[in-house]
């Protein structure tokens, strides 16, 4: 029988869930619908600003009204001469006044914009920031900018989901989802890959896989990329003129290699990109002409490599197709990695993605070319090596690794990149991992106090059971003893004062209450001598625990009733006391997860500083000293 003071309307953890059952379909298909118009609009406007690029584009460089999207001809650039210098300076210029007077939030390349707005607004983004975007940024590439046009899309189509679910009645949770589905169809309509802006959108973005986000997002994404056939065709962004030999199995060992290459790459760029921002903070210069200076650095470097110019996907596909040489490939990746930081870290607007494309494809390609050269029998193909290389830097400077596997195969559709481009991105991830504490698109948000947490892991508080943490060293009162007799003990005897609640049990030993401290101090206010018996201070019936419940379960019961400690009883049994769950117990419910991941490596870790006591941490030497070399009860 159920315990007979629980009362018979309590709503229970299951109660809540019986609930978001019956509203989940509903609620899935009205996110979903919402979902689909989100994706729509993020294809059009994708294809929206892939037009402004080139509009700026020729109207910068060429002088004429057109939007046929073209990147500034070495040939074009020659001619204008040292003029060339002075346009990505007049596009800067303009961005800085939109910076200024229009929305700091169009600054950089837009991923930890959309990151922070998930963290810190509850999902809200001004609704001015979905047009300044994608208009500051066509101007910053139209003017040659060094910059991708996915950054900029993202958080413009993050800042329309974000805008339909401000003006629709929704949670927070579920605007989260339309902002991630917005980041996601932005991707996925830029580059043709619905499903790496799926997994993009889950890795940096919801930080969820659960159908209620799944299914939108894959709607939305599946509408943007339609949009985007219908608009401009179904072929990929990026195609190989030759059939690419990824040379597997013999090319692993030098894929390998190449791994190790990119993750160090993804450490030197984003160090590197977050050094020059700091230097761009000490200029004592209004930071309206930030832009300005990183876009006179840029000019200098474009007017001596005029493929740094523009987005660069024709430069990058040439990559890919093997038509420059190991020289040439080497100038572009550290010219084009060079005009990117300094721009980019200028306060400037625009995306990562493309660049980083470019500059670690021409890497790739040159380590294929420099191996051949060493090892004439290991006939590397540089167009192969070039497209893992590409997907694997940015995926481990992103901590988005799987996104960028998926992506680097959609942009080619060539299957046979997959096993390499598996290998090379995960040990490019593990360096980062290594070296990085935080991704190029976590860091700004740390720097800000503010820290995503980007590892997925099950809910320990729903894996732990109450049996698990519950105190079984179980102190009870009779419900005939007095106030003042408890309070006695509660001052005389240690092992009363160590409990702030004690269950009541009659003489047949049946839980009939529970006794805080709390109740103690109340009933002795209102009858100072102490008379009055412990069970008319306890009150009404106790709400309990089960020992074979989820810990999750007894801290939502003990929020929903704001109390600190649940005695526990077992199904059968409903009547007897077992333990006693409260606070600290669900501490120790982390606690013990804590011990499962890193006591063993703690112990690993302990083995080494016992060679060289001077390295020994300073808690574990007092611990020592103190004759307790085993670690707290909570780590």
């Amino acid at each position: 029988m159920p315990f007979p003071g629980t009362p018979a309307d309590l709503l229970q953890p299951q109660d809540l869930l019986e609930a978001g059952r019956r509203t989940q379909g509903y609620r899935l298909g009205f996110v979903s619908l919402l979902a689909a118009l989100v994706g729509v609009l993020a294809g059009f406007v994708a294809y929206l600003l892939y037009h402004l690029i080139a509009f700026f584009t020729n109207l910068a460089f060429y002088g004429r009204l057109s939007f046929v999207f073209l990147s500034p001809s070495i040939g074009r650039v020659h001619q204008m001469g040292p003029w060339v210098i002075g346009i990505p300076v007049g596009g800067a210029i303009l961005i800085g006044f939109m910076v200024k007077y229009g929305s700091k939030k169009i600054e950089g390349h837009g991923i930890p914009e959309a990151m922070e707005a998930v963290v810190v607004s509850e999902s809200r983004i001004e609704p001015k920031v979905a047009i300044l975007k994608p208009l500051s940024a066509a101007i910053a590439i139209g003017t040659g900018g060094p910059f991708g046009a996915e950054g900029p899309i993202i958080q413009t189509g993050g800042a329309l989901g974000s805008i339909l679910g401000q003006l629709v009645s929704m949670t927070a949770a579920e605007r989260r989802v339309l902002l991630a589905c917005g980041a996601g169809a932005g991707m996925a309509a830029t580059f043709s890959t619905p499903i790496a802006g799926v997994i993009l959108a889950i890795e940096l973005l919801l930080l969820e896989f659960r159908s209620r986000s799944f299914v939108p997002l894959v709607i939305s994404c599946v509408m943007a990329t339609g949009i985007r056939f219908w608009l401009m065709g179904q072929q990929p962004l990026f195609t190989f003129t030759h059939a690419a030999d990824f040379r597997v199995p013999a090319g692993l060992p030098w894929y390998l290699l190449l791994g190790l290459l990119c993750g160090v790459a993804a450490v030197a760029f984003t160090r590197f990109l977050y050094w020059v921002e700091d230097l761009f903070d000490r200029i004592r210069v209004d930071e309206l002409w930030h832009p300005a200076i990183g876009a006179l650095g840029l000019g200098i470097i474009g007017f001596f490599v005029p493929l740094v110019f523009g987005v660069g996907y024709d430069t990058i596909g040439a990559i890919l197709n093997n038509h420059f040489t190991w020289k040439l490939l080497l100038v572009l990746m550290v010219a084009k990695a060079l005009a990117l930081v300094i721009s980019l870290s200028s306060g400037t607007s625009g995306g990562l993605l493309a660049p980083m494309f470019l500059s670690s494809a021409a890497m790739g390609g040159a380590f294929a070319m420099g191996i051949n050269h060493l090892v004439p029998s290991a006939h590397l193909d540089p167009g192969a090596f070039a497209l893992v290389a590409m997907g694997a830097v940015f995926g481990a400077a992103a901590r988005s690794t799987f996104a960028f596997i998926v992506f680097a195969f959609e942009i080619t559709r060539d299957y046979n990149s997959i096993l390499p481009l598996m290998l090379v991105a995960v040990i490019a991830d593990a360096v980062a991992i290594r070296y990085l504490p935080h991704s190029i698109m976590t860091l700004k948000l740390a720097r800000r106090g503010v820290e995503p947490e980007l590892d997925y892991q099950a809910d320990v508080l729903k894996r732990v059971r109450v049996s698990e943490v519950m105190g079984t060293g179980i102190v009870s009162v009779r419900p005939e003893m007095t106030a003042g007799e408890l309070a006695a003990r509660f001052a005389s005897d240690p092992v009363y004062a160590a409990h702030h609640a004690l269950p009541i049990v009659n003489a047949e030993g049946n839980l009939v209450g529970l006794v805080t401290q709390s109740d103690l101090l109340r009933a002795l206010r209102a009858d100072p001598s102490g008379r009055t018996t412990v069970g008319e201070v306890a009150g009404g019936k106790p709400v309990i625990a089960y020992a074979d419940e989820r810990v999750f379960d007894a801290l939502f019961r003990m929020l929903q009733h704001n109390i600190g400690r649940l005695p526990v009883v077992t199904r059968s049994e409903p009547e007897k006391v077992v333990g006693m769950i409260g606070r600290q117990s669900v501490l120790s419910a982390w606690t013990k997860q804590m011990r499962e991941e890193y006591q063993r490596q703690h112990g690993w870790l302990n083995h080494l500083l016992k060679k060289d006591p001077a390295k020994r941490p300073a808690e574990q030497a007092g611990r020592e000293a103190a004759g307790n070399s085993h670690p707290p009860d909570v780590l």
